[in-house]
């Protein structure tokens, strides 16, 4: 198995839960759906055309937090739109925000814990099954050669990022594991159904968590929603300890090894 993996770091994240509506509420980390749209930027791929090219059954996907992270709330002004006045025309129009008071929404944003200093960084983990074998090595040679077609953001548009940390790891150094309920350090995130049992310890106190995030969509183009994953993971920048069943993976490289689950 050949495993790629990519940080991807910025200021400021949101990844906005697909249920919040008067409230922007955002995921610690990005959803599977998220990670397809980069790689889809990345590939220079048409808005909401890559649904069936990096679904599940053919792009497998793991995340890591690599930073630690915290979420804050700050209110933001939206134009209050409730026409469709043509702006070129009119002054007064809705979308120059001249036609009523703005709406103040609460919007929940990731950061790390010193503002100024720290940035946000994920760590990405693709690989495919033999259906989106073309897919990833069109993906492996954009990445490997620096050649992104669009910028990134983290969620929304105006939080720009950039990728650093590119590794391309081969078959010799991907070790395949069956876990039997040991207990395993897990430096992405894993799925929650396989989880058995959390080891909480002292410097995992409060940096657990537990969330459902959207992970395929219908291939409609209309972005809904047809598979979801459950995932455990930490935000604190420390392995997640756990027992639990089914497959995991060990990267081995020259500094230290790493243990990830794929998002299934």
């Amino acid at each position: 198995m050949e495993i790629l993996q990519f940080d991807i770091r910025g200021k400021f994240a949101h990844f906005r839960k697909y249920y919040a509506n008067n409230t922007a509420l955002t995921y610690s980390l990005p959803p599977r759906t998220a990670v397809m749209g980069m790689l889809a930027a990345i590939s220079g791929m048409p808005r909401d055309s890559y649904y069936v090219e990096l679904a599940s059954d053919k792009i497998r996907i793991g995340i890591a937090i690599k930073t630690p992270i915290k979420k804050t709330f700050h209110r933001l002004n939206f134009l209050s739109i409730k026409s469709t006045g043509d702006f070129r025309k009119s002054f007064e129009s809705d979308f120059r925000g001249m036609a009523g008071n703005p709406i103040q929404t609460p919007f929940e944003v990731v950061s790390g814990y010193n503002v100024q200093k720290d940035d946000v960084c994920y760590r990405v983990f693709i690989t495919h099954t033999e259906l989106g074998k073309n897919t990833f090595q069109a993906l492996r040679k954009r990445l490997l050669t620096h050649d992104l077609v669009y910028t990134l953001a983290l969620g929304t548009a105006n939080f720009n990022a950039s990728i650093s940390n590119i590794v391309s790891y081969d078959d010799n150094q991907v070790v395949e594991k069956q876990a039997m309920e040991e207990c395993i350090n897990f430096d992405s995130a894993v799925n929650s159904e396989n989880v058995t049992e959390i080891l909480f310890e002292k410097e995992t106190s409060g940096s657990i968590e537990e969330d459902l995030l959207p992970a395929d969509f219908i291939s409609n183009n209309n972005r809904e929603l047809s598979r979801m994953n459950r995932i455990l993971y930490t935000t604190a920048e420390i392995p997640l300890r756990v027992k639990l069943t089914g497959s995991y993976y060990i990267i081995q490289n020259q500094i230290d090894d790493q243990i990830i689950q794929f998002l299934e």
